[in-house]
């Protein structure tokens, strides 16, 4: 390169090199990142590069080093000054999957730091941060003083956006995965949850793993390789993972929205709420407290005697929140009835994310706005026996103009016969290094 830097190494031999079943050295690797985050790799060559990982794969060796490199991209924070365990949670996201509201502050019961980042809804899943805003004042945006001083304090649970100086190749190479097909690649989505994790500086990780209709992975098989690779990565950096593969073919709890979302975590909060909420809940606040030392804590008498309801309060006030405001409700609201007696023998995750989004719950681009108060409430899952003219399911809108599309994409999804469907566990396996 005449007149400049000159480059150590060429993308197209990167490129090739991965388009040919190599592995790319590492250095290779690292200045591919480095340079695409700079912007003297092109888009038009990363999507390639991209392509040629969905088609060849990754060893886990360079899975290892392509996540560093994304995180060596920003700038990594560290806990360590705060004086005590901290332990984050991340899903890979379904349908009504409002778990971080509640688990959150039911983990700082126990004097455990919950640096929860967290994300906005695109599609049919639905972001964290888009739920906490139905609540009147709530705020996203924390400076890093702002949240270390809330986990120092005896809040202990911050639920709060992701700075932009945390990997910014990841933001800049998810935002062209999502345009190219090659989203589904799993060493590509597994460095780019685990870098911004890493970068993070937590001391523990649990990842929910979802498989089944309304997930990323609908394939088990396929869950259990990304669960795997991400714990592997955790665990090669020094931050101790384990995860949890989760069953996500049914939506999880009754709401599917954002303000109803909030309400239904406020009821398991409160002791009560839908079982598979209260399970996983549970479930995951156990493996949580069991990497910060806290095996046998006892994290349903928390949830049962106030204690977590009283940490809720504390963390939506220390975000200007007012956690005793009503929430948003719908002007609009159709009511599906069951049309014979019977058995809900089915009720497909995917479709009813869907019709969520079309009612306006979630967002079709990053800048669309959501309606809080747009959702489904679910009055029957599988296995639960209806009557004819019972209620099955509320959709709620701002607009009765967004039912039609929203039905539309229900056909089909959900079936009444006359023996219940085989039940499973929520949580099918658990995963460790």
């Amino acid at each position: 390169m005449t007149g400049g830097t000159i480059e150590p190494f060429d993308a197209v031999d990167v490129i090739r090199a991965k388009r040919d079943g190599g592995v790319v050295p590492e250095k290779a690797l690292r200045w591919m990142v480095d340079a695409y985050t700079r912007g003297y790799v092109s888009d038009a060559q990363m999507a390639s590069f991209a392509m040629a990982i969905f088609q060849r794969g990754m060893e886990r060796d360079e899975i290892r080093v392509l996540t560093d490199a994304m995180i060596a991209s920003g700038e990594r924070m560290s806990f360590q000054s705060l004086g005590k365990k901290t332990v984050d949670k991340h899903s890979t996201g379904g349908v009504g999957d409002k778990i971080t509201l509640p688990l959150a502050p039911l983990v700082a019961v126990f004097g455990v730091a919950v640096p929860q980042l967290s994300g906005r809804g695109l599609g049919h899943t639905g972001g964290t941060l888009d739920k906490l805003e139905s609540i009147p004042g709530w705020r996203a945006a924390l400076s890093n003083e702002e949240m270390f001083a809330q986990m120092q304090s005896d809040v202990g649970a911050v639920i709060c956006a992701a700075g932009s100086g945390l990997a910014p190749a990841d933001k800049k190479l998810y935002a062209l995965r999502d345009v190219t097909g090659t989203v589904e690649a799993i060493p590509l989505i597994a460095s780019s949850i685990m870098s911004k994790k890493i970068a993070e500086g937590t001391d523990a990780l649990v990842l929910d793993v979802k498989f089944g209709s309304g997930a990323f992975m609908q394939d088990i098989d396929r869950a259990r390789e990304l669960a795997r690779t991400m714990v592997a990565l955790g665990t090669d950096s020094g931050v101790a993972t384990t995860a949890l593969l989760t069953d996500m073919n049914v939506p999880l709890g009754l709401a599917i929205g954002n303000a109803n979302e909030v309400r239904e975590s406020v009821e398991i909060l409160a002791g009560g709420g839908p079982a598979d909420v209260r399970e996983l809940t549970v479930a995951l606040a156990r493996e949580m407290l069991s990497l910060a030392g806290q095996p046998d804590a006892d994290v349903e008498a928390a949830l049962d005697d106030g204690r977590a309801m009283d940490s809720w309060k504390a963390m939506i006030r220390a975000q200007d929140g007012d956690p005793d405001a009503p929430l948003a409700t719908a002007r609009e609201t159709h009511v599906v009835t069951a049309p014979v007696d019977g058995v809900v023998s089915q009720m497909d995750a995917l479709p009813f994310g869907i019709a969520a989004w079309r009612l306006g719950a979630g967002r079709a681009r990053a800048e669309d706005p959501v309606v809080f108060e747009a959702g489904i409430d679910l009055h029957a899952k599988p296995g639960d026996r209806v009557a004819a003219g019972q209620p099955l399911f509320t959709l709620s809108a701002a607009d009765e103009a967004r039912f039609p599309r929203a039905l539309e994409a229900l056909e089909g999804a959900w079936a009444i016969g006359d023996d219940a469907p085989e039940t499973s566990p929520i949580v099918r396996e658990r995963i460790t290094a």
